[in-house]
Protein backbone atom coordinates (compact mmCIF):
# COMPACT_ATOMS: atom_id res chain seq x y z
CA UNK A 1 0.00 0.00 0.00
CA UNK A 2 1.35 4.04 -0.61
CA UNK A 3 0.01 6.01 2.16
CA UNK A 4 0.27 10.09 1.99
CA UNK A 5 3.05 11.65 4.62
CA UNK A 6 2.46 14.81 5.15
CA UNK A 7 5.80 16.20 6.49
CA UNK A 8 6.49 19.49 8.33
CA UNK A 9 9.77 21.30 9.26
CA UNK A 10 9.12 22.98 12.72
CA UNK A 11 11.82 25.63 14.46
CA UNK A 12 14.08 22.37 15.68
CA UNK A 13 13.21 19.44 14.08
CA UNK A 14 11.00 17.58 11.39
CA UNK A 15 7.56 16.16 11.64
CA UNK A 16 5.77 13.49 9.87
CA UNK A 17 2.36 12.35 9.66
CA UNK A 18 -0.11 9.67 8.32
CA UNK A 19 -3.60 11.49 7.66
CA UNK A 20 -4.82 7.72 6.75
CA UNK A 21 -3.25 6.43 10.18
CA UNK A 22 -4.84 8.68 12.87
CA UNK A 23 -2.18 8.66 15.94
CA UNK A 24 0.77 7.60 13.02
CA UNK A 25 3.68 10.57 13.56
CA UNK A 26 7.32 10.69 14.10
CA UNK A 27 9.74 13.48 14.73
CA UNK A 28 13.60 13.13 13.80
CA UNK A 29 16.29 15.79 13.42
CA UNK A 30 16.46 15.69 9.43
CA UNK A 31 14.18 15.31 6.49
CA UNK A 32 15.62 11.88 5.68
CA UNK A 33 15.30 10.99 9.33
CA UNK A 34 11.84 11.68 10.09
CA UNK A 35 11.33 9.66 6.66
CA UNK A 36 12.52 6.61 7.48
CA UNK A 37 11.11 6.81 11.13
CA UNK A 38 7.46 7.24 9.62
CA UNK A 39 7.79 4.24 7.54
CA UNK A 40 8.98 2.55 10.18
CA UNK A 41 6.00 4.07 12.20
CA UNK A 42 3.65 2.74 9.17
CA UNK A 43 4.54 -0.79 9.42
CA UNK A 44 4.51 -0.79 13.47
CA UNK A 45 0.89 0.76 13.29
CA UNK A 46 -0.09 -1.54 10.57
CA UNK A 47 1.08 -4.68 12.42
CA UNK A 48 -0.74 -3.64 15.35
CA UNK A 49 -4.18 -3.51 13.78
CA UNK A 50 -3.35 -6.58 12.47
CA UNK A 51 -2.77 -8.58 15.53
CA UNK A 52 -5.82 -6.61 16.74
CA UNK A 53 -7.34 -8.97 13.65
CA UNK A 54 -8.64 -5.45 11.84
CA UNK A 55 -8.01 -4.83 7.90
CA UNK A 56 -5.47 -1.79 7.44
CA UNK A 57 -7.06 0.92 6.18
CA UNK A 58 -6.89 1.68 2.05
CA UNK A 59 -5.03 4.89 1.67
CA UNK A 60 -7.67 7.28 0.24
CA UNK A 61 -5.94 10.91 1.06
CA UNK A 62 -4.41 13.05 -1.48
CA UNK A 63 -2.76 16.17 -1.99
CA UNK A 64 -2.40 19.67 -4.20
CA UNK A 65 -0.25 22.70 -3.79
CA UNK A 66 -2.66 25.67 -4.39
CA UNK A 67 -1.04 28.70 -5.37
CA UNK A 68 -1.98 31.93 -3.80
CA UNK A 69 -1.19 35.97 -4.10
CA UNK A 70 0.82 36.60 -1.38
CA UNK A 71 -0.20 40.03 0.10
Amino acid sequence: MRYMVVVEKGPASWGACVPDLPGCVAAGDSRDEVLSLIHEAIEFHLDGLREDGEAPPAPHSSSEFVEVTAA
